[in-house]
């Protein structure tokens, strides 16, 4: 399988979302990344844009379900949101949408900041393995993988996809 190219997905992606925000008469929505590649998109679609604004960082590893599972990720870092969370139009960012538990946790930890107007949600890649009832409004691809495989972002610059085999566990 080769996958796509996040070069030749970002200009459609930037304008279904321009699109898709013009359709709902939103004008000046504020822009979040879930860390790491959530950030490296966000930061590369409002590069193709052209838009200056600030950029708010999420890092929802306190907000996963699977916390006590697996454990805390050695790089956790705060989140970091430079406007207000409360009454605002949100694009929410991610590179890939597997199970929808990361964006569940992002929904939890923006709600704790306060009440959006609303969020749109924008991922590079869907991989249709979703546990949870969450669609991206904006999606660069969507694949479907083996059970045995995931896709890895590597970044910021240049965005690149690679195909990866999870080892055998038996």
């Amino acid at each position: 399988m080769s996958l796509p190219n996040p070069a030749e997905l970002l200009p459609q992606m930037a304008a279904a979302l321009t699109q898709h925000l013009n359709k709902r008469q939103i004008g000046a929505p504020r822009f979040i990344g879930i860390r790491t590649g959530g950030v490296w998109v966000a930061q590369a679609l409002l590069k193709a844009l052209g838009n200056q604004e600030p950029l708010g960082i999420l890092d929802v590893s306190f907000y996963r379900d699977d916390f006590t599972q697996n454990g805390l990720h050695p790089q956790v870092r705060p989140s970091e949101l430079p406007f207000e969370i409360e009454g605002q139009h949100l694009v929410l960012i991610d590179d890939v949408l597997m199970s929808g538990r990361t964006i569940r946790a992002a929904l939890n930890e923006l709600f704790d900041y306060g009440r959006p107007a609303s969020v749109t949600l924008v991922c590079l890649l869907d991989l249709n393995a979703r546990e949870l009832p969450i669609r991206p409004d904006v999606v660069g691809a969507t694949l479907s993988l083996a059970s045995d495989q995931r896709v890895k972002l590597s970044g910021p610059t240049p965005l690149t996809l690679e195909l990866q085999t999870l080892a055998n566990r038996d």
